[in-house]
């Protein structure tokens, strides 16, 4: 894999590891993390596609300017990413967070530049839940934050997250006990690349959002990756891939690795089925 920069409109650089042949796929990681998450996927993936592993604003070895935390802007700069490099429909392959972006990007830039296949590994459609919704509402959301209170709460303990320790207790609770707490301190180290203040307010940005009316409306086939025993309640992942038209769920069974990282704990299963349904 190689490392290259990619500016957006608003002249702020972007990161990207990229390397393979054939149809471009650009690959989204999670909230403060790295494109360097995606480690057991490059080789696999590699052998079918020109992977595009993104650094997004202000995380891993991107720039770190002091605005623009909000998912829209995200999908912006993704927008100027697939200009720069001159993509024809992109596949987009994008774990939590990073799945929020293409939801906004395909609401905002989905008819000029759309992608071909999506793969959507493990999020919520809607983390906060208002006061008004029904128990269907909140299943189909995947809501785990009761109340604004609720949210910042979350938000505190995000920025107070600057140490690979405090960080690290954060993220324990979506790896299997299979992972050693020295790996979770690995990409804990790395979410901080990340500054807090930065990751707080982008991780309240992404709480308030509510994606249904969105996800209604993709048409391309989409691959929705769900864990079992992920902190994201699988019914949520059960109704995207049931209101999307050409959609189809993957579920990893609790031993298979399968919390909110299962590309990571169990990338062999994870490459198969993705470089399968790409590959179509």
């Amino acid at each position: 894999m190689e490392r290259r920069t990619v500016r957006t409109k608003d002249g702020v650089a972007l990161s990207y590891l990229t390397g393979g042949a054939g149809r471009p796929l650009i690959m989204l990681p999670g909230w403060s993390l790295p494109a360097t998450i995606f480690q057991h996927q490059f080789d696999a993936l590699c052998q079918i596609a020109q992977v595009i592993a993104v650094d997004m604003r202000g995380h891993g070895e991107a720039e770190k300017p002091a605005h623009g935390y909000r998912i829209q802007r995200f999908s912006k700069d993704l927008f100027d990413l697939i200009e720069a490099l001159g993509l024809v429909e992109p596949d987009i392959l994008a774990h939590s967070l990073g799945a929020s972006v293409t939801w906004s990007y395909l609401s905002l830039f989905g008819a000029e530049r759309p992608p071909r296949r999506l793969v959507l590994i493990d999020e919520h459609p809607g983390i906060l839940a208002r006061a008004d919704w029904t128990e269907r509402d909140r299943a189909e959301a995947g809501s785990i934050l009761p109340t604004l209170a609720a949210l910042s709460d979350l938000k505190a303990r995000a920025r107070a997250a600057d140490s690979p320790q405090a960080a690290a207790e954060m993220f324990r609770p979506m790896f299997s006990n299979t992972v050693s707490q020295e790996i979770v301190l690995q990409i804990a180290r790395e979410t901080l690349k990340l500054p807090r203040s930065f990751a707080a307010e982008l991780l309240e940005d992404n709480c308030i959002q509510d994606w249904r009316s969105v996800i209604r409306q993709v048409r391309q086939p989409t691959l929705v990756v769900s864990g079992a025993a992920s902190h994201v309640p699988p019914s949520s992942q059960r109704w995207i891939a049931s209101v999307i038209p050409q959609a189809r769920l993957e579920v990893f069974a609790a031993d298979e690795g399968g919390r909110h990282f299962m590309f990571f704990e169990n990338p062999a299963r994870f490459n198969a089925i993705a470089a399968q349904f790409l590959a179509a």
